[in-house]
Formats: structure tokens, sequence, C-alpha cells
């Protein structure tokens, strides 16, 4: 097979620039500015700074309540990542079992997908409304007494909720994909290997699947830190005070209607460096124990 290749050296680098340079005016430049921005106290009109060194650091350690925002992202992100991967899972194995109407019942899947996170936020709060919402009624059954925005709990188990019911189709997608792509001589093999269907979905399947499951694994992890922006930001309404954050919606609270520059920057890089830990640590330790084929 003739090997690809450019008559000029540069012409490869120029076919670059232009995705080096998005690149480096979103994501380089805005960094290094936090990063500068984390060491000065800045006025939030913009007529002066005064550099204070490690002092916006420290106080966030010593805030309780940026520990306590930053445990519950913890949580959001682990609930979230992992209840969007299983029902994608499970939602894949099923519909890849269907045989009549197998279109429409993927697109029914599917079409949750083109929804923006502030809209599915919306959409959440109509379900959840404390008057007229279905999911009320259903509450109030079980003696459940709903209340989203006023109880910490109550408004962080919608959050998740929606943020979950955002993320499936996409999961389900790639899942289902990764499933098609099985050989069926494989799967026959399996069949008559193991008549569990149980036992070939985690001796046969699971293990095929693994380089798909990494993959969204990473994606999932993106999407309950950042992506979820818009949905926090409809359910709590305007007044996070009461109710729960993540670290990236408290970064834009203390920013943006806090004035506080210099705090809310050294919050976006302390998040930058957890979050390229983790990306490190998921490469190291987590892909090794993934088999591509």
């Amino acid at each position: 097979m003739k090997r690809a290749g450019f008559d000029s050296r540069w012409l490869p680098i120029l076919l670059l620039v232009p995705q080096l340079t998005i690149i480096a005016v979103f994501f380089y430049w805005p960094a290094v500015y936090a990063l500068k921005s984390s060491f000065f106290l800045q006025d939030p009109f913009g007529f002066g700074q005064t550099f204070v060194g490690l002092e916006n650091y420290t106080s966030l350690f010593d805030s309780s309540e940026y520990l306590k925002v930053a445990n519950f992202t913890v949580l959001f992100t682990v609930l979230v990542t992992f209840f969007s991967l299983a029902l994608a899972l499970l939602l894949a194995v099923k519909a890849d079992n269907v045989l009549r109407g197998a279109k429409t019942y993927r697109t029914l899947l599917m079409w949750v997908y083109a929804v923006a996170p502030p809209v599915a936020g919306f959409m959440g709060l109509l379900l959840f409304n404390q008057r007229w919402g279905p999911l009320m009624e259903l509450f109030g059954q079980f003696g459940w007494e709903f209340e989203m925005g006023a109880d910490y709990s109550d408004t962080a188990f919608a959050m998740i909720m929606i943020s979950i019911w955002k993320q499936v189709p996409v999961n389900f997608i790639f899942f289902l994909s990764g499933l098609q792509a099985i050989p069926k001589a494989v799967r026959e093999a399996a069949l008559i290997d193991n008549r569990s269907a149980s036992g070939r979905f985690w001796d046969v399947t699971f293990p095929l699947l693994a380089p798909t499951g990494f993959f969204l694994l990473i994606i999932n992890i993106t999407y309950a830190l950042f992506d979820t922006f818009g949905v926090i930001d409809t359910v709590v309404r305007g007044e996070p005070s009461n109710n729960p954050m993540t670290l990236v919606y408290k970064v834009y609270v203390d920013g943006f209607r806090g004035n506080d520059l210099g705090g809310s920057s050294a919050q976006s890089v302390i998040l930058m460096v957890l979050v390229l830990a983790l990306t490190v640590f998921q490469f190291r330790m987590v892909e090794r124990r993934i088999h591509y084929t």
C-alpha cells in the first residue's frame, strides 16, 4: 500500500494552523490568564489589582462551603456517570435484541440527545413542579414531600435525575454501535459454549465492549463536571445559596455574581489540575485493562 505523504514539510503544519489557533485562543490563553489572575485580588471593574500570592488558594481550602461543594461534585459525578452508563448499556442490549420496529424503538431512545442542557433542565422543572408536576403525585403516594429548590437533598436528586436522563441517549448510541460491531460468529460460538444469557454477556459481550466503555467513561465524567452547567443553572433558578452546586457552577457564581475574579480564577485552576490528574489516572491505570481488537 502506498504511503500518503506531503511534498513540502510546511503543508501539514499549515493545515494544522487553524486547529492549533482555536486551541490556543480558547484553551491555552484562558488557562494562562486564569493562572495569572489567581494570584491577584482584582477590582471587578478593572480599575486595579493587588498581588496576594497563594491567598486565594488557601482561603478556598479553609472554606467549609468550598469543601462541601467539592464533596457534592464528586458524588454528583459518580452517580451521573454510573447510572448514565448502566442505563444506556441496559437499553442498548434490549434494543439490540429487538427484531420488529427496531428503528422506531432506537429513535425514541435517542431523540433526547438533541435536547440542549438548559432545555432539559426546564423540562425537569416541569416534571418536578410543586403544584402540578407529574412526578409529584408519584412521590406523594410514597409519602415523600418533594421540595425542589427548598430542600437540599431533593434539589440534588432532581439535578442528578435530569442530568442522567440527558446523557443516556448518547451512551446508548455508542453502546448499540459496539454491540452491532461484534461478529455474528463470536455470538454463535458464545451461545454454544454458554447457554446462560447473563454468563454470555459478562464473559464475552462486556469485554468486547470495554474500549467503547472506556471512551464513554471519559466522556461522561467530562459531561458531569462541565456540560451539566445548563441543567444546574436552570434548576437552582438563580438562587444557588441554599441549593447544591458543582465546582464549575461555583466558579461562575463567585466570578460573575460575587465579582471575586481572583477567587474564581483559583477555583478554575484547581479544577483544571484535578481534571488533568483524573485523565492521566484513567489512561495510565484503567486503559491498561482494556484490550483493543
